[in-house]
């Protein structure tokens, strides 16, 4: 004999639909493993935008920004970037590069203490040699020891991700000088961040 089904009127129906509506984007968010909501800009507000005229998000990484040692050929110049949208409060921004498919992580750039009226890098900037940086940034070695920027690299076998984050601080300075590494540069950058845009090049061998 098959066993009824209870009876549910219509409101109470409507009232779990909703509740399950409003649950499951917190289910969703607390399912990611280790990870953060990403900084908030006003409703009204443009949202912070990062753009290169040489890459797109998700596209492969020009051979003049891959690093020229190691088995690698490129001529090792970091891209021209630009940014427009930053939230109302911003005093500084941050950058870094960061590959997530090496083991533990492989930092390419970490530039910080940009002046806020700056909205974008010519590119090269990453070359201490060329003098491009705004007046009053810092930027650190990357991982292969070399000071400024490190293009991709990686081991023969498939494309890597390589994240481009720019970061609109509320602080005008980070309280970090060039004996820092990137990975602290990117702690205090999270804390401190309004906002935040990335650009995902890939690039293999």
């Amino acid at each position: 004999m098959r066993r009824s089904a209870p009876i549910i009127s219509g409101g109470r129906i409507v009232l779990a639909f909703a509740a399950a509506l409003a649950a499951s984007p917190l289910a969703w968010a607390s399912g990611r493993a280790g990870s953060a909501p990403p900084p908030r800009q006003g409703a009204g507000d443009a949202r912070l935008s990062l753009r290169s005229p040489g890459l797109a998000s998700g596209d492969a990484i020009p051979l003049s920004d891959v690093y020229d040692r190691y088995g690698c050929h490129g001529g090792n110049t970091s891209p021209a970037l630009l940014w427009s949208h930053p939230p109302a409060g911003t005093r500084s921004f941050a950058l870094l590069m960061y590959d997530s498919d090496a083991p533990g992580g492989w930092w390419h750039w970490a530039l910080f203490d940009i002046p806020a009226g700056v909205s974008s890098l010519p590119a090269g900037a990453g070359d201490p040699a060329r003098h491009l940086l705004p007046a009053g940034s810092i930027q650190l070695r990357n991982d292969f020891g070399s000071l400024g920027y490190g293009g991709p690299c990686p081991p023969p076998g498939p494309p890597h991700h390589y994240h481009l984050t720019l970061y609109a601080l509320r602080l005008a300075k980070l309280g970090l000088d060039a004996g820092a590494n990137p990975a602290q540069v990117a702690a205090r950058a999270r804390a401190a961040a309004l906002a935040q845009a990335q650009i995902v090049g890939l690039y293999g061998r």
